[in-house]
């Protein structure tokens, strides 16, 4: 299996673990993926009594055979998720860390 088809099989479980961790049975945790395009999102929708809920709460793209964190509201981290399945941090990018600050992780600039 290529590099690229695994890291659309990690995002895709790393999603999946955590849509499957919704603490309210009024919200629901919505899985959006275009594996053609390379986004990939986990939305929570809902209400809570008459308070909206909805927000994105992980947002990772493929860009040139690198995977971007867009947005990440785990407390786990998603890059860490992602090591631990054996991606290097050269592949992965902080993509919320302004680009600027970016060569100070170890991950990936872009």
């Amino acid at each position: 299996m290529d590099t690229l088809t695994q890291y659309r099989q990690y995002i895709q479980q790393i999603l999946s673990r955590h849509a499957q961790q919704v603490w309210d049975q009024r919200i629901q945790a919505q899985m959006i993926i275009d594996p053609e395009r390379d986004h990939y999102q986990l939305l929570y929708v809902g209400w809570r009594d008459s308070k909206r809920v909805f927000g994105v709460v992980i947002h990772v793209d493929i860009i040139d055979h690198k995977i971007w964190i867009q947005q990440d509201g785990t407390e786990i981290g998603v890059a860490n998720e992602l090591l631990e399945l054996g991606v290097p941090k050269t592949d992965i990018v902080l993509a919320f860390d302004p680009p600027h600050l970016r060569k100070y992780t170890t991950f990936a600039i872009a």
